[in-house]
């Protein structure tokens, strides 16, 4: 029974998170796409990005569509500066 107590709290938790939305500032689609090349750049460099630019991880965490240009843009990225044999 605790068990159901907890998923079902945990679950809550998330409805109540998506539904009020990110505590910290959230760009927009337009925004993210114009920002997602420095992002993807900044996050491969070991770096920072959430500071560089703040907003764009909660972004992509709610939007698939983002979400899949941005898995989609590390891919490439990723490929490309791969050592080529």
């Amino acid at each position: 029974m605790e068990g159901r107590t907890c998923n079902a709290r945990a679950e809550l938790t998330r409805t109540l998170s998506r539904l009020l939305g990110p505590a910290q500032r959230e760009v927009g689609c337009d925004e993210c796409f114009d920002e997602l090349d420095r992002y993807v750049e900044v996050e491969l460099a070991a770096a920072d990005a959430d500071r560089v630019v703040p907003g764009l991880r909660a972004h992509l965490e709610g939007c698939p569509a983002c979400r899949e240009e941005y898995e989609s843009l590390r891919v490439l990225v990723t490929t490309e500066q791969a050592p080529r044999a």
